[in-house]
């Protein structure tokens, strides 16, 4: 049941809203009068006359203009910040790249409407029927359903961010092996695309199977600078990146690529070793909020506690 205190603010409402449509059918109909010959002959002028111009530029009495002054900044903006929030098709392509999802932005964009929905009525039926929904007041309860859709929506994109780290994660993990890989395969007499073959048939990583897409557009007729250039555009991964740029340039300048490799493992080698000696000091970090808030406060009850008791039972 509606109560008291809410019905002014909906009328106040529903008034507003028949007003604006008031508005606009009465702007909406046409001028009843012969239009002037002035405003005529200015559509046919206006190249040569600056008065026909103005007269064209002039803003008419259409309150939908107004109206549309008013609300487009504002949905550009809300657009822009759920862009941000939700990342526009750019970064969901990038993502589903990244995450090695066969799935097109348009299937990820369906799914998100799918748990946006489902995260709707999950709410509204928690604002409807849950107990502690009984005294809220009637705004909590209109306002929990849409939150709900979009936190459901924005958790459909945050498990698409979590599954491109965490295979970048892994690819930065097998970069140095694959490279070292391909410098023998080189070093041994094997041309590059062999290489990506052996790697692609004998590994089964990330990175392998990156290399068997390259290695199958070779085979329908890509150059191998081209496929190599694909993967490097759509994982956006540094140190790969820095690799596969590297390869590029010794393809183009025929410098010998087992050397470039072997710089590239190295430099691989290094920054895994820098990441992990990063990883480990922040790990030491937070090994200190157990150790001082746990293990601490019970090691000085342990000691504290017994002499405690003799105290009170001594006096």
């Amino acid at each position: 049941m509606v109560q008291l205190s809410a019905i002014p603010v909906i009328a106040v409402g529903l008034g507003a809203v028949f007003g604006l449509g008031l508005w606009l059918v009465a702007a909406s109909v046409p001028r009843i009068g012969r239009a002037r010959l002035v405003d005529r002959v200015a559509p046919y002028v206006t190249d040569i006359s600056a008065e026909a111009r103005a007269m064209r530029a002039r803003p008419g009495s259409d309150p939908g203009s107004v109206i549309g002054m008013l609300v487009i900044p504002t949905a550009r903006r809300a657009r822009g910040i759920l862009s941000s929030i939700l990342g526009g098709n750019d970064t969901i392509a990038r993502r589903l790249r990244q995450a090695g999802s066969d799935a097109t932005v348009e299937r990820f964009r369906g799914r998100q409407l799918v748990w946006a929905a489902a995260g709707f009525a999950v709410a509204a039926l928690f604002a409807s029927f849950a107990p502690a929904m009984e005294t809220a007041p009637a705004v909590l309860r209109w306002v929990v359903p849409p939150f709900g859709a979009v936190a459901a929506a924005v958790a459909a994109d945050w498990m698409l961010q979590r599954a491109a780290h965490r295979r970048l994660a892994r690819i930065t993990s097998e970069l140095p092996t694959v490279l070292e890989f391909l410098t023998l395969s080189l070093t041994a007499g094997e041309g590059l695309l062999d290489a990506l073959r052996r790697v692609a048939r004998t590994g089964s990583g990330e990175l392998a199977r990156e290399f068997t897409g390259v290695v199958a557009a070779v085979g329908t007729g890509v150059p191998l600078g081209v496929a190599l250039a694909d993967v490097r555009d759509g994982l956006e991964h540094p140190a790969l990146t820095r690799a596969l740029d590297q390869v590029l340039g010794a393809l183009d300048r025929g410098t010998p690529l087992a050397e470039v490799l072997r710089a590239q493992a190295g430099d691989a080698r290094a920054e895994a070793k820098r990441t992990i000696i990063e990883l480990a000091g922040r790990k030491e970090i937070a090994m200190l909020v157990p150790l001082i808030f746990l293990i601490l406060p019970v090691t000085v009850a342990f000691a504290l506690f017994p002499g405690y008791l003799v105290l009170q039972a001594g006096f």
